[in-house]
């Protein structure tokens, strides 16, 4: 509701002059708390004397069409008295309200700041000359964190680098010596003044005593980086292989800038074991490399040493080496180099349907291997055990147990459906329903597609089953389905989330349904797990003016994958991950 403003009364308007300009009498503004008050009068030259109420929310008064500012003189005598107390103040009367000044460590905690914002060095440094001369400041944890992190940053450029790390060194010293703890920020950033003169040796000591010492300062990847990067970087692999050996003990996860440095140094050092592990680490953590890793990748495939590796005995078992893929999800097997001779290596592309346009090869798409999946089965299980326990402590597993038990007797599906997700799909108006006509559609789609004519297995709750079987136009559908096993009714208090995700992880088949599913993430094993495990089997549909669409996963994975004879596909990244403008390196060997 929009509110009008006052009108002003006609004795005000007549006591107004037409424009400021034709008089030159005193008017003056008073702010608008004065003029709110209840006791202020109004005076105007004509001698008319208005409560100040009137002109609480009057900011314009219009004459002759004309826009003028009003200015009011308040003659309160009670408003002059504040307003000396505000602005005549005594020396030995200070306002009370005024806030006291900032003491001399909050100043320069500031003033660091604000050099870190504007990277600012040399004031900083001003600033920290200046603090340790002067006996009315102590240096706390967070004036040294300042200073090393400019010190840190400073070093990318030439012009500074050497002052940088002198006067880095300086001041961490000075930390040390007076008594305050570094953090784990001061830690990274000395780290990377250690890396920068190339002692690779005190970035990591500094790491390890961090670790030896516990408590809050936690080491991360990048407290670790500087040393294992310095050490790749002077050839040093055996230390290298070090630092990433107490990463892993302290729980850090490499990323591609650390795995591609330990791979190049690798392959620089003749090391064919680390070559084929770290290639296997960046599969798994990063996926799609970017065009510097993909050289260091290509430069290894066209050297000598790459065409010196053999199979060491399993290239001629190929049995042996599909198990190992199958078993792995598809896209790897990890046993090992596969063939002998010299690589062919070629940058090309790869079908919409997963053919290297280069060797004719298909790549797989990628799926959770056979460990990952059996504890997500059990990490389901017990979920859904706990939920329905808290919900009903009587017999909390017999309701699951015995869809358990139904699955294991009729589970031979390739797809489940999960039934309140299309029926409820784009219903949210006033007519809008529960939709049979939507299940029954994507049911006779899934048949159709399905290579051995099977029928999908349908998870809906029992509420909604038996409403469905009270209407005479949905009952007879809905009995067919129940006889022939295609649909299970999830009992009265569970929730039918759990059955449908739990039969297509345990069938290891697909999932159709355009549910996120985010809650299930946080509450199972990790994230990368399970949207891999999406990727693979979850199935999303449409409804485009009644025309049913099945958004099937991709027919192969954007991963660097290994096959059984003994080839590599790495996918390079690109703008926007679009799939037809990315590129694939496809390495081969002339004898497989």
């Amino acid at each position: 509701m929009k509110l009008k403003k006052p009108s002003l009364p006609s004795s005000l308007l007549y006591a107004v002059p037409p424009c400021l300009s034709q008089t030159r009498l005193p008017y003056r503004a008073i702010p608008r708390r004065l003029a709110s008050s209840a006791n202020t009068a109004l005076t105007f030259p004509s001698g008319v004397r208005v409560s100040s109420s009137t002109f609480v929310n009057t900011k314009l008064v219009t004459l002759r069409n004309r826009p003028v500012n009003l200015h009011i003189y308040c003659s309160m005598a009670g408003t002059d008295k504040r307003r000396s107390c505000h602005h005549d103040e005594s020396p030995t009367k200070p306002n009370k309200k005024k806030k006291g000044g900032r003491n001399p460590e909050k100043n320069l905690l500031i003033n660091l700041h604000s050099c870190s914002k504007s990277k600012n060095f040399s004031a900083a440094l001003a600033l920290y000359d200046a603090a340790i001369t002067s006996s009315d400041i102590r240096l706390s944890q967070q004036h040294f964190q300042s200073l090393l992190y400019l010190c840190s940053a400073s070093i990318s450029d030439p012009s500074l680098q050497t002052l940088a790390i002198d006067r880095g060194f300086q001041i961490f010293d000075r930390m040390v010596s007076s008594g305050v703890s570094p953090n784990e920020s001061c830690v990274t950033a000395v780290a990377r003044l250690a890396a920068a003169k190339g002692d690779g040796d005190y970035a990591f000591k500094l790491v390890k005593d961090i670790v030896a010492v516990g408590g809050v300062s936690v080491p991360r990847l990048r407290t670790y980086s500087p040393s294992l990067l310095c050490f790749c970087e002077s050839m040093e692999a055996e230390k290298a292989y070090e630092v990433e050996d107490h990463m892993d003990a302290s729980g850090i996860v490499l990323e591609e800038a650390e795995i591609a440095a330990l791979l190049k140094v690798s392959a620089a050092t003749g090391r064919e074991k680390k070559v084929y592990k770290y290639l296997h680490k960046l599969r798994e953590c990063v996926g799609c490399v970017s065009e510097e890793t993909s050289k260091i990748i290509e430069e290894w495939f066209c050297g000598e040493k790459a065409s010196e590796v053999c199979a060491n005995g399993i290239g001629s078992d190929i049995e042996l080496l599909r198990a190992a893929v199958l078993k792995n999800g598809g896209g790897w097997h990890g046993l090992g180099w596969v063939g002998e001779g010299k690589w062919t290596v070629k940058k090309g592309s790869v079908s919409p349907a997963g053919k290297c346009l280069s060797c004719d090869e298909h790549l797989d798409c990628v799926d959770t291997n056979e460990l990952e999946t059996e504890n997500f089965v059990d990490s389901l299980v017990a979920l859904a055990v706990e939920r329905k326990a808290k919900m009903n402590s009587c017999e909390p597993m017999a309701d699951f147990s015995e869809f358990q038990e139904w699955l294991e007797k009729n589970g031979d599906y390739e797809a489940i459906v999960d039934g309140a997700n299309i029926g409820l799909y784009q219903q949210n108006f006033a007519d809008g329903g529960f939709s049979l006509p939507q299940l029954e559609a994507v049911v006779k789609e899934l048949y159709n597609q399905s290579g051995n004519k099977k029928q999908p297995l349908i998870l809906l709750h029992k509420k909604r089953v038996n409403a469905l079987l009270d209407s005479p136009n949905h009952r007879n559908l809905v009995e067919e389905w129940i006889n022939n096993n295609v649909l299970y009714a999830t009992p009265p208090g569970s929730n039918d989330d759990w059955y449908w995700l739990y039969a297509a992880a345990k069938l290891k088949c697909l999932l159709v349904t355009n549910d996120e599913m985010r809650d299930h993430i946080f509450e199972l094993l990790s994230n990368s797990f399970f949207q891999k495990w999406k990727e693979r089997h979850q199935v999303r549909f449409t409804f485009v003016k009644g025309c049913l669409k099945l958004e099937m996963p991709p027919p192969f994975s954007v991963v660097i994958q290994e096959s059984e004879k003994g080839s590599w596909h790495v996918p390079i990244t690109c703008l926007n991950d679009e799939e037809s403008l990315r590129s694939w390196i496809c390495i081969t060997r002339q004898s497989v």
